[in-house]
């Protein structure tokens, strides 16, 4: 009874987000305050019910209730507990109840939010929100029911997938969810000042904190999935062009210019028209990422569905929820009163010229993902478009976006001084250039690229901390004042320096994995192998039994010059139930560098192996956890709590000639 419980949770969640969707836009148009209070309510009750019936499925997994058909199909009585439960959205049935548990919670979160936002802005995103929530759970109990029976119930699963039972798999979707329900949001704010035809200050101070939230969150579940693929797959690479991976990406990158757009708009009362449509198109872009991921067109070890009809139904949300906000942007746009003018050398000149090369970089990786898709269902042809196309064309756009970080950072608003900026950014400029050098000569005959790369990631780590310098120690501040000055600038200035900052550490691991070493050879127990100034010798191959797998445990141990370092194991694992082999990788973190030891194939009394010295990897997902840390600084920012302006009451005015009432003193 309890599954057919969480089922008509689900269903009644169906029936109240139509009245959270039709109901609140009704009263909006009538101006009928009671019909505008409903919104909160009904957006609390959805998220209760879907809140229940993933926790209905939660249980399901946690008991191997195999009369559950998910459950059969992606788990087993005998896999680790962590992985009962990660294994909730490691099917394609459990992750949209996941996605449409995080949009529900998101639509709670606002109705909770009753202060910061004016009450008919917050009913019309409601109402919005309301419109994707009902699309999903019609997906869902149309086409990927996760409470279906299975008659008669079998005794055993058929266990996860190999590759998924890992414990990125429990951050990594969630994390990823987050961010891209995050931008429903942000859609849904745009819808609600298309549909009102207002948008302002008031309207941008709203908006960005979930903006910011948002990016944060997908930045952290973008740099989790990165750091999985590295780990897991053994194939010692962090980024592969995956089309999957293409798709996470194109949301973050139009996030990216959307929350700077904010700003502008914020600051300025400018950019109106064209945040609005980067708020449509960044979860737009969210939108096609589940449909490539869930409808079969791609094959990954990211997609789960392979049903055409599932395929087809998702097909028919993106032309509804992109179609129809494009075409009411494309209405009520030219309405909208334009904001104030700046100068092209200026903060907020800095600023459109990072948003058009972001959303040209995004096009690019919109038309290398999917023109294979789409050459293949017209003509029946089959290309691939890898990692020399995307990088051949990525870079040269990405690349002076960066430059310009520093600039548009250190930029006055309205009107900006370029050289005067430049003067104080020498320092930062200088030094950057002094470490090209020193590189290049020290390594003369390696990369070219990478020296710069490293040169770049210097700059922006410099010029980012460079604002906090010009604003804290003026000159003849002592030091004591300037930290002071420094501590009390606003926590949104410091997430600012954070969030470049950490795109320099990201730049720096990026650039420097040009010096990454590789061997390939086949080896015996007793048997050295040098790799990256460091020396691999193989100890011994062991089997072992774990609670679902069989493994052969290859174990290292890793000498600098004649000082241990210690042991690793590699291991060559066989999924019993699945019989589906994988590779375990060995990493020893060295610093911010590791070393990186993949087991292959077995013959003969040797074994395979891929040893690796990658030199400052860490910094790229380092870069991305202060990326992130910095968005979620700024959203600490006092600015943020401040709640949405009240109507002040009209007070009656005193008769012409006579002082205010004073109240009696008591007597």
């Amino acid at each position: 009874m309890l599954i057919e419980a969480g089922h008509f949770a689900l269903a009644l969640a169906l029936g109240l987000s139509v009245v959270q969707l039709v109901v609140p836009l009704w009263g909006t148009r009538t101006d009928d305050s009671v019909l505008i209070g409903v919104a909160g309510p009904a957006a609390l009750a959805v998220f209760t019910c879907i809140l229940f019936s993933f926790s209905v499925l939660t249980f399901a997994y946690a008991t191997s209730d195999f009369s559950v058909l998910n459950v059969v199909m992606n788990s087993h009585s005998t896999k680790p507990f962590i992985y009962k439960i990660s294994g909730v959205w490691g099917n394609h049935e459990g992750s949209m109840l996941l996605w449409v548990l995080i949009l529900a919670l998101f639509g709670a979160v606002v109705a909770l939010a009753r202060d910061a936002l004016p009450d008919r802005l917050r009913a019309n995103t409601l109402a919005v929100q309301g419109g994707i929530t009902v699309a999903f759970l019609l997906f869902l109990l149309a086409t990927s029911n996760p409470f279906a029976r299975v008659d008669p119930a079998p005794f055993e699963g058929q266990d996860l997938n190999p590759v998924l039972q890992d414990p990125g798999l429990a951050i990594h979707p969630p994390l990823l969810y987050i961010g891209y329900v995050g931008f429903s949001i942000t859609f849904a704010f745009a819808m609600a000042a298309l549909i009102d035809g207002r948008i302002d200050a008031v309207w941008a101070r709203a908006v960005r904190p979930w903006t910011l939230a948002a990016w944060a969150f997908l930045t952290l579940g973008i740099a989790m999935g990165s750091y999985w693929a590295y780990y897991e797959l053994g194939w010692g690479g962090w980024w592969f062009w995956d089309p999957v991976e293409n798709a996470s990406l194109m949301p973050w990158i139009a996030g990216t210019a959307l929350v700077h757009s904010t700003v502008v708009m914020e600051k300025r009362d400018a950019l109106k028209v064209w945040t609005i449509l980067l708020a449509i198109l960044t979860f737009s872009l969210s939108l096609l990422g589940t449909f490539l991921v869930r409808s079969g067109v791609l094959t990954s070890v990211h997609a789960f569905a392979v049903d055409p009809a599932r395929g087809v139904f998702i097909l028919g949300i993106l032309v509804v929820f992109i179609g129809g906000s494009l075409g009411l942007f494309a209405w009520r746009a030219p309405l909208l009163r334009q904001g104030g003018l700046f100068a092209p050398v200026s903060r907020e000149g800095a600023l459109v010229v990072n948003n058009l090369f972001l959303a040209t970089g995004c096009a690019t990786i919109f038309t290398g993902t999917l023109y294979p898709l789409a050459l293949e269902a017209l003509t029946g042809a089959k290309i691939s478009v890898g990692a020399p196309f995307f990088n051949t064309v990525f870079l040269p756009i990405i690349v002076p976006v960066l430059l310009l970080v520093p600039f548009g950072q250190m930029m006055a608003w309205k009107r900006g001084d370029f050289l005067g900026v430049a003067q104080r950014l020498a320092a930062a400029i200088g030094l950057s250039l002094l470490a090209v050098v020193g590189l290049l000569a020290v390594t003369r005959g390696g990369p070219v690229a990478a020296p710069l790369g490293i040169g770049l990631g210097l700059f922006l780590i410099l010029g980012a901390f460079q604002e906090i310098v010009s604003r804290a120690f003026a000159s003849g501040t002592s030091l004591g004042v300037g930290l002071k000055r420094a501590a009390g600038l606003p926590r949104s200035t410091w997430g600012t320096v954070l969030a470049h900052a950490g795109a320099g550490l990201t730049v720096i691991g990026i650039a420097a994995s040009a010096w990454s070493t590789e061997t390939i050879v086949s080896m015996r127990p007793g048997d050295r192998q040098a790799v990256g100034g460091y020396t691999a010798e193989l100890l011994s191959v062991t089997p072992r039994t774990g609670p679902n797998y069989r493994e052969d445990v290859i174990r290292f141990r890793i000498m600098d010059g004649t000082r241990d370092l210690g042991e690793l194991d590699t291991m060559k694992r066989l999924y019993v139930t699945r019989n589906m082999p994988t590779t375990e990788a060995g990493i020893m973190t060295r610093g911010v560098s590791q070393i990186y030891i993949s087991a292959g194939e077995e013959a003969n009394g040797t074994v395979g192996i891929r040893l690796f010295y990658k030199p400052l990897i860490l910094l790229i997902w380092l870069g991305a956890v202060v990326m992130a840390a910095g968005g979620a600084m700024s959203l600490t920012d006092r600015r943020f709590r401040v709640g949405a302006p009240a109507v002040a009451k009209r007070r009656r005015p005193e008769p012409q000639g006579q002082m205010a009432s004073v109240p009696a003193p008591a007597e």
